[in-house]
């Protein structure tokens, strides 16, 4: 069993920064392939960034040159980087990733429970 849980959300004023992170307390999985989302009131849920398998990464047009992906294995964690951050920013963001079983390399997904970040004008 594989749980992420996401952490780093709160309250901030226009042109702050946050830092998300998206933990799991696994040691037999690991991420093999992750994807911050967000999704606001009456909106549809979006993708903001994505990092494939093979360690493309992607950026969506409303956050690029402001947000950054990386990953910390030490901690086993993957972490969202937001920076310039503005009102229309303001959403539940969710961890999704692909963990990978360390032994019998079997892939699942999962998604975390989500954090609120919300930015004041």
């Amino acid at each position: 069993q594989v749980q992420l849980v996401e952490s780093g959300g709160g309250l901030v004023q226009a042109g702050g920064s946050l830092r998300l992170s998206c933990a799991t307390s696994s040691s037999v999985f690991s991420f093999n392939a992750w994807a911050w989302y967000r999704q606001a009131p009456g909106k549809q849920r979006e993708v903001v960034a994505a990092r494939t398998s093979d360690g493309r990464i992607n950026y969506a047009d409303a956050v690029k040159g402001r947000f950054t992906l990386s990953r910390d294995n030490a901690k086993n964690t993957v972490d969202l980087q937001m920076n310039s951050l503005k009102p229309e920013d303001t959403a539940v963001y969710y961890c999704n990733a692909d963990m990978k079983e360390r032994y019998y390399s079997n892939i699942r997904n999962y998604w975390g429970q989500g954090t609120q970040v919300t930015v004041s004008s």
